[in-house]
Formats: C-alpha cells, sequence, structure tokens
C-alpha cells in the first residue's frame, strides 16, 4: 500500500473562477489525480464552507470531479487538519507523505501545508499545482508573485525530521523510485 496521498485542496468551481492560470492549474492537478489513482495512491479533496454560502459553492471544479474511492472532506477554516477527519483519514490510510495542490497558495494551501509538517507528514509541495485569486491590474503582488513566494518559501523551509521537496506536477512521482 503507498504512504502517499495526493490533497486537492478548495478546487471549487465558485472559488476558481477569478484564479491566476486557472484552466492550466486544474488540467495539471486532473492529470496528477489520475496519476495517483493509476498508483493506487488515495485522492483526498478538502471543500471549503462558509457560513450562509449556497451548497452548489460546495462543488469541485468539473475538472476535477471525485471519483468513486475518492475521499471528500469539508472543512470550516483554512486548515484542513483543522476540525476534519483528515488526520484520521490518514492515519487510516498509513499516509506519511502528502503530495499537496489547490485553491488559494496563500491561504489554505498554505496552512495546510504547515501544519502538515508539524502533524509527521513529509510534503511535496506541487509548484505548478496550485494557484490564488487574480488581483487588479497593478496591485502588488501579483497572484503569479504570490504563487512564485510560497513555492520560494517551501523549497527552503526546515521542519526537522520532515523531508519537504517543491517540484512541478511533471516531476511528482507515486511509485518507490519517486522524485518529488
Amino acid at each position: 500500500m503507498p504512504d502517499t496521498a495526493l490533497l486537492v485542496i478548495d478546487m471549487q468551481r465558485a472559488l476558481l473562477k477569478d484564479a491566476h492560470d486557472g484552466e492550466a492549474c486544474l488540467g495539471r492537478v486532473a492529470e496528477l489525480a489520475d496519476r495517483a489513482r493509476a498508483a493506487g495512491v488515495p485522492v483526498v479533496y478538502l471543500r471549503q464552507r462558509f457560513a450562509g454560502m449556497p451548497a452548489e459553492w460546495l462543488e469541485v471544479h468539473p475538472t476535477l470531479t471525485p471519483r468513486p474511492g475518492d475521499v471528500v472532506l469539508d472543512k470550516d477554516s483554512a486548515d484542513s487538519f483543522l476540525g476534519t477527519a483528515l488526520g484520521e483519514v490518514l492515519a487510516e490510510l498509513a499516509v506519511h507523505r502528502l503530495v499537496v495542490t489547490g485553491y488559494a497558495s496563500d491561504y489554505c494551501v498554505d496552512s495546510t501545508s504547515r501544519s502538515a509538517l508539524s502533524h509527521g507528514y513529509d510534503l511535496v509541495l506541487v509548484a505548478d499545482g496550485h494557484t490564488t485569486m487574480e488581483r487588479p491590474a497593478g496591485d502588488r503582488p501579483t497572484a503569479a508573485q504570490i504563487v512564485a513566494h510560497h513555492n520560494g518559501v517551501f523549497s527552503v523551509i526546515q521542519y526537522a525530521g520532515r523531508s519537504v521537496t517543491v517540484a512541478p506536477a511533471a516531476e511528482v512521482r507515486f511509485d518507490a523510485s519517486r522524485v518529488g
């Protein structure tokens, strides 16, 4: 059984409508999810809930519709571990390494990645598999700068006893000879 899980964070249709590089990011994450499933690696979807939000806001983008056997968990905070069964699900699956993708780089992807490290997981942040909201022209930092910043931070961050890798989707491996 693989020791890895792929996390797909908040890739909901309603949230992605103004996402930076949204369609391309969705395509890369969908391809990664297909490769994970083919390797027997669990795919775990996290969906952000907001007070008073319409039910359709929970809908995962159709490019990434969960398949039978995938895990879908709802959450109420940026940290996917907080107040959810994520830790229990991963323990039951004997997961020690998380491949993280999703929306938004500067909120839920960042919070969940740091929490994963604090919870004892090795981390692979998919460099081109996370995105954030596009900013109005002239705003700084731009969405592209935010994505690059988080890739840079996680490429040098240190957590005792943890492995942290930042790699593009094309380099992420789910087999024993993995690099990313």
